[in-house]
Formats: structure tokens, sequence, C-alpha cells
């Protein structure tokens, strides 16, 4: 990981498979670059931890304001019309919509989703991959570790084993389940939590909004392939 810088470090914890760093450094600067940038900017807030939008279906706070840092660098939810072709038969093979595309670069947020969601997009990756669509997939989740954070608060039964962790997602990816995809997994460690709520001002540098409206695409209908989240 001698690619990635030292603050970084000690604000995430990186696992790669199949030389996903060394691809996206060198393949996908520009990419590389907005990546580092995001984990460098982004902090928890305490103010954002079960707002609405945490259960039910919504996005939280945590995850909106992710995306909009990706989104201000160029990066757009992306959903693939995929098909194969047997003796001349269409048959739709259907993806889901990726949280966020650039260059062949697919990425997912992963904040509190049930551990399926893993499944969900590691077969998309392997999927893409395997289509040439994309050449790397990063999925960003949190750390084993912000449990006592929640169990201090008393949300602890919001998150938990069964929802989106590093070390479930780990054993999946070892599990094969990405394929041939490359892969970088990022985890949000417990130095990245910022208690604003006690110290008031200590995370204003990080609130950038309270809510984000994704780009309609031409493509959009109301029966669109979408993945229900609540990221």
């Amino acid at each position: 990981m001698s690619l990635i810088p030292s603050e970084l470090l000690e604000l995430y914890e990186f696992h790669e498979w199949r030389n996903a760093v060394p691809i996206l450094s060198v393949a996908y600067r520009r990419e590389w670059r907005d990546l580092l940038e995001v984990l460098r900017d982004f902090r928890i807030l305490r103010s954002d931890i079960g707002e609405a939008g945490e259960k039910g279906g919504g996005k939280s706070k945590v995850a909106i304001r992710m995306d909009r840092m990706f989104l201000e660098r160029g990066w757009r939810p992306k959903e693939f019309d995929t098909k194969f072709l047997i003796d001349g038969v269409p048959i739709e093979s259907p993806t889901h919509e990726v949280d966020c595309f650039k260059g062949k670069v697919a990425l997912e947020l992963e904040w509190n989703n049930k551990t399926e969601f893993y499944d969900r997009d590691l077969n998309n990756f392997r999927l893409l991959f395997d289509l040439r669509v994309a050449d790397v997939g990063i999925i960003i989740t949190r750390c084993d570790e912000l449990q006592s954070i929640f169990n201090a608060m008393g949300k602890g039964a919001s998150y938990g084993s069964t929802t989106t962790i590093l070390s479930k997602l780990k054993r999946k990816v070892d599990g094969g389940a990405g394929g041939g995809c490359p892969v970088l997994a990022v985890g949000m460690k417990s130095t990245l939590y910022l208690d604003d709520i006690a110290n008031p001002g200590v995370g204003s540098r990080f609130v950038r909004i309270e809510r984000v409206t994704k780009p309609r695409r031409k493509d959009d209908s109301s029966n669109a392939r979408r993945k229900p989240r609540s990221t």
C-alpha cells in the first residue's frame, strides 16, 4: 500500500485484490486522484448518524455527502443495459445501477445496508469486468471498530454484524465473489469520526450538503431497474 498517502492510512483501512491500486494509480490517474481527495476531505459527523434515511430505504446523510463529493468531480450513477446473444437469440443479463462511475472505474458506497448488497455489488463488478466495461471496482464501507461508537450513542441496534462492515466484505472477496475484477475495499476507521454536537463547529468544513438530487439521464423511466438502497 505504498501508493496510498500515510495520512489516509490513519483514517481508512485498505485492502486490494488483483492489483487494484497499481491499476488505478497508473491507468486511471484522474479517478485515483479523485478518490484520494474525497477520502482526505471526508469525515463522519455525529449529527449525521441516526438521521432519517438510515433505515427504511432512503440514503443517509453520510452517503449523500460522499456521493456529492464524487458528483462534483464528474462521477455519475450508471446503469448498463447488458445482454448476451445465444444462437441469434438475445438474452438479457441485467445489472444494477452503480453508485458512481467514471472512466472505467465503478465505485459503490455501502454505509449501512444488509450484507447481501455486497454480493450484488461484487457480482456487478464481475460482470462489468468480463464485458470489458469496468477495469476496477471500489467499495467504500465502514470498519467494524465503528460499532463501539454506535453502541455508545445507543444506536448499535441499527448497525451491527448483519449490516455492511469491512470484515464481511473481505470474506466475500476472498471467497471469489468479485470474479476476475480487481477490487479495492476502503474501510472507514473510528479516526474519521467527529462529534460536532458536543463540539459545535468542529465539523463545519466537512458539512457539504443536506440533500443531493441525481442528474436525470435520458434513459430514466418509471420501470428502470434500480437497486433499493439505504446506504
